[in-house]
Formats: structure tokens, sequence, C-alpha cells
């Protein structure tokens, strides 16, 4: 491993990963790379997380085509930099931000988007001149895999590199001083890569999680506000770290959203989730066990029970669940939905607040000034007004969280920034010199307040 890692580091200082016709070779690599081996990366995420074809493609293969794409129609323009206004005391002169590559940076990725987010940072690194270390979880085997393949067929193990393992991998390479650390996880061992990062102050980038709300206003469009909160439920059977993870409806809508929520699981997936196939499996069984006690002593709308041999488990909905209880002390990751009713808005505000700032929040309303509110005053990530999820796929969006929901963001130009060091340039004249700057200064104070 360490071998591995200096010849990175060697290969980066002589400078081959700088010019743009090598990046853009690069990343038009992966482009071919991910095209000839779709099959096999579809054939894995259906057998790590029972994903089907449609859903692999939708959520975890498109992003990263589509942020290939974006990348290489504006990265020569990235790497140019920013010219900025020079200011009055910089007379003369001219000033911009120009972007440099950090050099060798850890990548770290989760298990349930195991292509998607593997490949779109590293998209971002490879567009901003990096060399790369990837470390695919180890609880999505099949993906590792194919991954580990696909790097190796088509990239030199001196500009990328991919290991495979678990925590002792994984420990192992946070002993290395990296250049910057990208991890996409649990806010747990998320802290665990910070330690570690901290004791050789390596810069990093945490995508984390959260319990992300829906708040249903009584002006919402209930139909549609069913359908699109159960659709970003069931995505990935609900282990998404943006997917809607409470329901807070206004009680006087409450009587209408829980049947057209049932009517919108009903129409997706016919009489039961579990035997469909449109519908994905949880990752392992230790993750089904901790969902399955989620459920005791639970009040279930509709669903409740699960298939632990094919480790899946029924979309359900919860009714007005204790704020005490397990299932809302923590992120539920999986396919279980708690409703909330309210009557004013301060009491869901207190309720979203009680909890670390978000991840995602999703509202639903028609109300235009609630809308502005909530985006004015309440602190998360990101998120949409009247639709969850979708707004990770626009590339023009930078994606990240916000306190304990992570640090940092990326897709499209902030991940080439994120995987960069601004560097401040400021080029002065030699055409003239202007003595007022130079000692002595006696005198000097009035014109210089005047000026400045």
């Amino acid at each position: 491993m360490i071998n591995t890692i200096n010849r990175q580091k060697e290969y980066f200082l002589s400078g081959e990963t700088l010019p743009y016709a090598f990046r853009r070779k690069q990343l038009q690599t992966l482009q071919d790379a991910i095209k000839k081996y779709e099959h096999q990366i579809t054939t894995a995420l259906q057998a790590d997380l029972g994903k089907s074809a449609f859903e692999s493609y939708a959520t975890e293969i498109s992003i990263v085509k589509n942020e290939i794409t974006h990348t290489l129609k504006r990265l020569k323009k990235w790497m140019k930099g920013r010219k900025v206004p020079p200011t009055i005391s910089g007379f003369g002169g001219s000033a911009k931000v120009h972007f440099q590559p950090l050099g060798v940076v850890l990548i770290m990725a989760p298990w349930n988007y195991p292509f998607q987010l593997t490949l779109a940072p590293l998209t971002a690194a490879l567009a901003a001149g990096n060399c790369v270390v990837l470390k695919p979880s180890r609880h999505s085997p099949n993906t590792a895999r194919v991954l580990a393949q696909m790097i190796n067929k088509y990239f030199d193990s001196q500009y990328i590199s991919l290991f495979q393992g678990g925590r002792n991998i994984n420990a192992e390479l946070l002993k290395i001083p990296f250049d910057h650390i990208f991890f996409t996880g649990s806010a747990g061992v998320g802290k665990i890569v910070m330690e570690a990062a901290a004791k050789h102050l390596t810069p990093v980038t945490l995508e984390l999680g959260g319990k992300c709300p829906c708040l249903v206003d009584k002006s919402a469009d209930i139909e549609k506000t069913a359908k699109r909160i159960i659709w970003g439920k069931s995505v990935n059977s609900g282990q998404t770290c943006v997917a809607p993870d409470y329901v807070l409806v206004h009680n006087s809508v409450r009587p209408e959203l829980i049947p057209a929520m049932k009517k919108a699981i009903k129409k997706f997936f016919g009489q039961s989730t579990i035997q469909s196939d449109d519908f994905g499996k949880i990752i392992n069984e230790k993750a089904y066990d901790r969902l399955i006690s989620l459920l005791q002593n639970e009040k279930i709308i509709t669903g409740g029970y699960g298939d632990c041999a094919r480790k899946k488990i029924e979309l359900t909905l919860l009714d007005n669940p204790s704020l005490t209880s397990p299932v809302m002390k923590e992120e539920i990751f999986g396919p279980i939905l708690p409703v909330i009713p309210y009557n004013n808005l301060s009491d869901a505000v207190k309720i979203i607040r009680s909890y670390e700032k978000p991840l995602a929040l999703y509202l639903f309303t028609r109300d235009k000034k609630l809308a502005n509110w909530v985006v004015n005053n309440l602190l998360y990530g990101g998120g949409c007004i009247n639709d969850t999820v979708m707004h990770v796929a626009n590339c023009h969006l930078p994606f990240g969280g916000v306190g304990a929901s992570g640090i940092g963001a990326y897709h499209g130009e902030r991940g080439f920034q994120t995987f960069s060091h601004g560097k401040s340039i400021l080029k002065q004249t030699l055409a003239f010199d202007l003595p007022l700057r130079y000692a002595p200064y006696k005198n000097k104070l009035r014109l210089l307040k005047k000026i400045l």
C-alpha cells in the first residue's frame, strides 16, 4: 500500500497530471470505461442492493456520466481560474485566483450508492489534476470488485489506485498523510476520519447525513406530494442520505395525505413492496435487524414486516411516533417513514430544530412566503420545494451538508474547486512605482486616508 501511494506522490510531482490535455484524456477514458462496464456495474448493484436496471442507471450510472460530460464541457474554463478586480492599494496590477491540484487524495466511498459515490468525486479529483486513492465499501463487495477490475484495466496504479477491504485497510489508509480526504458515510465514521486527518492537518470533505424532514403545509398539492415523498423514500429502499426521514404534516391535510401515500405505494409496487422487483433490499442482516427493531411498539399505518431471507422490508408508514422513541432518535436509513401531525408552523420548526442540521429538507406548499421563510430561516444542506431528492442530480448545484450533516461540497465546478487550491496571485506592473507605500512615512498619513 505505502509503496503504491509513494509512487503516486512521485508521479504527481512529475507534473504529468497538470496539463488540460492530460486531464481531458483521463476523463474520456473513464467515460469509455463506464460504457464498456455498464452491464457488469448493473449486475453488481443488483447483487449488492437489489437495484433494478432502471434504478441503477437513473441513480448511479447516469449521474456519473452526466458529471463527466458536464466537466468535459467546462474544464478548460475552470482551469483558467478567475480574474478579480484589483484594489486601489494594488493600482497598476492585475489579480486572479489560480486553481492548482492538491496532490494525492483519498476518496472513501459508502455502500449505499457504491458506484456513484465513488466515481462522482473521482471525476472531480481527476478534473482538478490530482492522483487518487479509492477505497470502496466492503459492504458492497460485488460493486467494489467491478470497480477494481475497471480501474486496474484502464488506469495505471501510479495515477489511480484502489484498495479493497474492511476496517483494517481503512485504518492503514488513514495513517498516511494525504493531501485531502473525501469521505461519504455515517457521522460516526466521519468523526474517526476527521480525527485521523487532524494528526496530519489533512483537509477533509465529509458527506454525512441526518434526519431529513418533509414539511407538508396545508396548501400542498396532496396527490403530487404523496407520490414524490413515497418515491424519494423508496429509492434504494430508503438507504439514501437525502431520503425523507420523517414527515411533518399539517393536521388539516393529514386525513388526505395518508390515504394518498398508501395509494402511491400500491400504484408503484403493487400489493407488496417485498414482492416487487422495483424495490431494493437492505444491504445486510445487521442493517435489516436494526430496522426491524425500530418498528417495535410503534403504530403502523401500512407495511410493518419483512422477509429476513431476502433482506427486504415493506415500505412502512408509522403513525405519530413519540419523539423519544428509537425511530425518532437516529437516522432511519431504510424504508420506514414516520408521519407526525402539527398544528402550528412553530411546532414543526421546533421539531426540526431539535435535531442536528439535516443534509436535506423538503417543503411542500403553494405558499411563496412560507417557502421563502423556510429557505431563509432553517439551516440545512440543500433540498427541494415540492419535490424530494432531485436536487442531487443537478450538476450546477453544489451538494453538501452543514454542521453535523457534513463539511464541504462537490458536484460540477464546486467539485473541481474542492480538489483544488485556489491560489491568489497579484501581478504588479513595472511601468511605474508609487512611492507612497515606502518609508519614510512622515506627512503621508493624510494622503493615505484619502486614498484608502
